[in-house]
């Protein structure tokens, strides 16, 4: 039999889940493994229907009001395309223990949750048999990156939950015609349902959540969760997907934002960025000149020089905390009346009213995570339950924003000049810091992150732990695999990006921050003068920290603020002992990863000779004052 009889038998026995219409779009595909796929997850979880959703606005719309229909999401009095989602007081965060990457022969990765593929596969099987019941599926395929980009991937999300499809129609370019011309395309299989629902329509077994992730495949199943890290497949599951593409074909996908920061002449220079979520990200993007992405890169060598896409279209951001103060365009994004945001895990207020922490004003009787909530309720602990949970979020487009970047669609991407690594750090870097070379910066800025943890990851709130790169979660291979990546990719380039270290959550003796949301916007600027050659800088032991006269130019000239000498010491006093204490914690992290490579330990060993030697120079805090400019 050939491959068009085959194809035919295959439309014939999707043709029991599909009616007219919709088997005519599927038919249009040419991907014969892809339509053969889409028969055997059809066959096992046996739904009541199929839908497939083109870029026809008809689609589009008949997506926004099911999700309402099927109580998914609730409109916003003042805007119907203002809606909210609830999770469940149980999944509302990445479920790190119950992420799995398939492996074959019980081959462990150091430091990632690992499943025998095998029986992992039983497993998840089991649970999806028949899962989608009475339900609707619903078939989304997109591009992960501009179309016709060389750099861009290909994703197929089969889903039960409108919200989830809602949400990949708002965040990635759908590309179903590229799928209806092209029939050699490779792409990420993604297969979740969000199982049985509550009354309250929430996920009932979350005992049986599991988000298994098959790299050799290129396939992820998710299954009992609806919380959007979890479900929408091209967002976090699929980044372990990317990651090992590219670690076999030696190119960078990153957890990254990519920014543009002008310069004198209104030159601009392109950044990428990685940080821990709740740890300045998507303020950091927003503060900046222009933007391509706010999330996630694939940076590729071209020529020799490293260019980066943005994967995505939207914005899916934390959305504790907005204001109209610090966060202004933002703020007026979520509160237009003509923009289109999915909420999830907010109030939704009794009178429609869409209510976070950060309006302007106290929230009153509504509905939110936990159900039903009136100012002042506690949980059966006697906790008081917040009106908005703290990783609340918003969904919407990238291009709401007034300085989104016109090359966001540019096939060939952007020319990256830095790459800004910062975590929660209240006591060890300084605010800003370049790094001295590319492998100095890979090793101490990305391998050695560490951070407070935060609301997006189910676990103890605050404590401190290492995110090498912002990617511990993400990786599908291990660590020290990672950071050989880099290594390799750094060696191809003919002009390597700079690499710098931020932290925005340095902290006096008493607790308190000593820096302001918006002074982000200075350490950016003085990055884009560094990248160019245009300030000379102070070398300390761990890199390159700004002069104090060119920060007290740029604080007035950008935030019409002063600067004084006592903060900058205070924040650029280099700790040598907190320093030497992190390397101690970073070297036995990664001597007990077995592909670690030994240019790491040497980079590690060279900064902690600089450390204890500056400190028999200078004590062990230094003062930047006494430090030579380089």
């Amino acid at each position: 039999m050939n491959r068009t009889d085959n194809k035919k038998l295959v439309l014939e026995k999707l043709s029991k889940y599909m009616d007219d219409v919709n088997l005519e779009k599927i038919s249009r595909i040419n991907n014969y493994e892809l339509l053969k796929w889409i028969l055997e997850v059809v066959e096992l979880v046996r739904p009541r229907k199929v839908f497939v959703v083109t870029e026809n606005p008809e689609d589009l719309e008949y997506i926004r009001r099911v999700a309402v229909e099927r109580k998914e999401e609730y409109p916003s009095k003042y805007n119907p395309r203002h809606t909210v989602h609830m999770d469940g007081p149980r999944d509302l965060a990445r479920d790190r223990e119950n992420t799995r990457i398939l492996v074959t022969g019980y081959a462990k990765i150091p430091m990632i949750n690992t499943k025998e593929k095998m029986e992992g596969l039983a497993e998840i099987r089991e649970v999806l048999k028949g899962i989608m019941e009475n339900k609707e599926m619903f078939i989304g395929l997109y591009c992960f990156g501009p179309k016709n980009s060389p750099f861009s991937l290909y994703g197929v999300q089969v889903t039960d939950s409108a919200y989830v499809i809602h949400s990949s129609n708002i965040l990635y370019r759908i590309c179903y015609d590229v799928f209806t011309t092209r029939n050699n395309i490779q792409f990420m299989r993604f297969l979740h349902s969000a199982g049985e629902r509550d009354e309250n329509g929430w996920s009932r077994n979350i005992h049986k959540r599991r988000i298994y992730i098959d790299p050799e495949e290129n396939i992820v199943y998710s299954v009992n969760t609806q919380y959007a890290g979890n479900t929408v497949g091209l967002k976090k599951l699929s980044l372990r997907l990317c990651v090992y593409k590219g670690y076999r074909e030696s190119w960078l996908c990153e957890h990254m934002f990519i920014i543009g920061v002008k310069g004198p002449g209104d030159r601009i220079s392109y950044f990428t960025g990685a940080f821990p979520a709740g740890c300045g990200k998507t303020s950091t993007a927003l503060i900046a000149d222009t933007v391509v992405g706010d999330d996630l890169a694939i940076i590729r060598n071209v020529n020799g020089e490293a260019r980066a896409i943005n994967p995505e279209i939207g914005m899916f951001g934390i959305i504790d905390g907005v204001n109209p103060r610090d966060d202004p365009e933002i703020y007026e994004i979520l509160t237009s009346r003509e923009t289109e945001v999915i909420f999830a895990n907010v109030l939704l207020t009794d009178d429609g009213d869409i209510w976070w922490n950060g309006k302007p004003y106290p929230p009153k009787p509504g509905i939110n995570y936990a159900g039903r909530w009136t100012p002042g309720m506690s949980d059966e602990n006697g906790v008081e339950i917040p009106p908005s949970h703290p990783n609340g979020r918003f969904t919407t487009s990238i291009f709401y924003l007034k300085r989104v970047d016109p090359r966001i669609e540019d096939p060939l991407g952007v020319p990256v000049k830095g790459m800004i690594f910062g975590g929660r750090d209240p006591d060890t870097w300084v605010p800003v810091e370049e790094s001295f070379d590319w492998d100095h910066g890979i090793v101490t800025k990305g391998a050695s992150l560490e951070s407070e943890r935060t609301a997006a990851v189910l676990g103890q709130v605050g404590k401190m732990e290492f995110n090498p790169f912002a990617m511990l979660d993400f990786l599908s291979i291990s660590p020290g695999a990672f950071v050989e990546l880099h290594f390799r990719f750094g060696k191809l380039l003919r002009e390597k990006p700079r690499i710098f270290g931020v932290n925005y959550f340095i902290r006096d003796e008493n607790g308190k921050y000593l820096t302001d949301k918006t002074d982000k916007l200075v350490w950016l600027k003085w990055m884009e003068l560094r990248v160019n050659n245009d300030v000379e800088a102070i070398e300390t032991p761990t890199g390159l920290i700004p002069i104090y006269g060119d920060l007290a130019e740029l604080f007035g000239k950008y935030l019409n603020k002063e600067f004084s000498e006592t903060l900058y010491i205070k924040l650029f006093s280099t700790r040598i002992s907190k320093h030497l204490e992190k390397i101690e914690r970073i070297w036995k992290i990664y001597e007990a990863i077995n592909d670690t490579p030994r240019k790491l330990f040497e980079i590690l060993m060279w900064q902690k000779k600089r450390l204890e030697d500056a400190r028999m120079k200078h004590g062990d805090v230094i003062n930047p004052f006494s430090l030579d400019r380089k």
